[in-house]
């Protein structure tokens, strides 16, 4: 059997460990401990976030014990990390409701019965009892100061016209105390994060070495990025949240079924659960025949399962199939229709002579034809449709009965080009 710090290096994960060899020594005398922790800065996670879900789910499933960290006092501080200017302080009325709903996303990828079960915790637990003098001689005194301003993410600030407050200046002694309170309660002896993190980990392990004596590990992953430049996991519409009511489950398995060919084997060996063998094999289909976008589809099915469910996935997929007329748009439910349609894109559409504007004007106004002239003749020579069914009638106006929920239509014109159209 592969181990897993092997699996890890062939998905080209490991970007950085405080000493790998020893990691190894110690996975090999038994399960350890491991967590990530997960600030609730938003009401739901994103894409950032979903590579240090499924890290934590591939050390589970290798049978060591992971712990899942919202923090509820981190949280309300922020990490300077990525940051041009202070983050706005939400109250901790909205930081309480955020920890309970990112808990719930987080449980998700865990199993929380067996021997290895996993364990959610909450930083606020250990910060809020601590009186400030507490913290200054307990924890701060082990931090010098010339060193954490080196700390890349805290130099980048203080050279910034915004600098830093000492709010967020002391984040990194907020993520350094958690990893010794887990190792002092759970034993925990390794933390993860993305590569933009290896300060903060690197701050507990080197506390939990001045205070305890002890040694433990930190693991970076790479930060996954795109081939065309763009920033990865991210859409005209924002970020990829793991929400389905701020990111529905249909645009987000778009998204990964629209990855890049130049990308989709990085994104599969990161994020796919699936053996060495299986993924080798899905890309190869993939370069064999390219227009099927077998990986593309493999990964976005399993993504779409594990962050949502098999219900949404088919229902995601139904919804793509009946876009394009493969599928009955009846069968949809009118919420996974409109999240549909709004991925393809919606116009408000208005007849200007009233009642209900004509097919022609339709495909005009959703951009599908450069003029009533142009609609025209795509009606005429069949290559429009409403609602997957042809149009014959260059004249033909709507007619109630053709609008979906939320006064839609869906709009095509030839086999790929969909819009949806919101009738007034």
């Amino acid at each position: 059997m592969t181990h897993l710090l092997d699996d890890l290096a062939w998905r080209d994960l490991i970007a950085d460990t405080t000493d790998i060899g020893a990691l190894r020594a110690s996975m090999d005398e038994g399960p350890i401990t491991v967590y990530v922790g997960f600030d609730p800065t938003a009401p739901s996670l994103h894409h950032g976030n979903l590579l240090q879900l499924i890290t934590l789910k591939r050390f589970q499933l290798a049978g060591h014990r992971p712990l899942g960290l919202v923090g509820g006092s981190t949280g309300l501080i922020g990490d300077p990390g990525g940051r041009t200017a202070e983050r706005q302080l939400n109250s901790k009325e909205v930081v309480a409701s955020w920890v309970e709903r990112l808990e719930r996303q987080v449980a998700r990828f865990l199993d929380f019965d067996g021997d290895n079960a996993a364990i959610m915790v909450n930083n606020l637990d250990w910060t809020e009892p601590l009186t400030a003098i507490d913290f200054l001689r307990e924890v701060g005194k082990h931090f010098r100061v010339g060193k954490m301003l080196a700390k890349e993410a805290v130099s980048a600030r203080l050279n910034s016209e915004a600098g830093i407050s000492y709010t967020e200046f002391s984040y990194q002694i907020l993520q350094a105390m958690d990893y010794l309170e887990l190792y002092r309660r759970y034993g925990c002896t390794l933390q993860t994060g993305g590569s933009d993190q290896w300060g903060n980990l690197t701050g507990g392990v080197d506390l939990i070495r001045r205070v305890e004596g002890a040694s433990v590990h930190a693991l970076a992953t790479r930060l996954i990025t795109k081939a065309d430049g763009t920033k990865f996991g991210k859409t005209a519409g924002g970020a990829v949240w793991l929400d389905p009511e701020m990111f529905s489950p249909y645009a987000f398995h778009q998204f990964w079924l629209a990855a890049d060919d130049r990308d989709i084997e990085s994104w599969m060996k990161a994020f796919s659960l699936k053996p060495r063998a299986e993924i080798e094999g899905l890309l190869a289909e993939g370069r064999d025949k390219p227009h099927l976008r077998i990986p593309q589809r493999a990964l976005a099915d399993e993504l779409t399962a594990l962050v949502h469910s098999p219900a949404d996935l088919q229902a995601a997929d139904l919804a793509g199939r009946a876009l394009f007329g493969r599928a009955e748009l009846s069968d949809l439910e009118p919420k996974v229709l409109v999240a549909a349609v709004a991925e393809a894109g919606i116009a408000d559409v208005t007849s200007e002579t009233g009642g209900l504007p004509t097919i022609a004007q339709v495909l005009r106004d959703t951009g599908l034809a450069n003029g009533l002239g142009d609609a025209r003749r795509a009606i005429k020579e069949g290559g429009a449709y409403i609602n997957n069914e042809r149009v014959g009638d260059p004249e033909a106006t709507l007619e109630e009965a053709q609008l979906l929920a939320d006064r839609l239509v869906v709009v095509r014109r030839g086999k790929r080009q969909v819009k949806g159209a919101r009738i007034g």
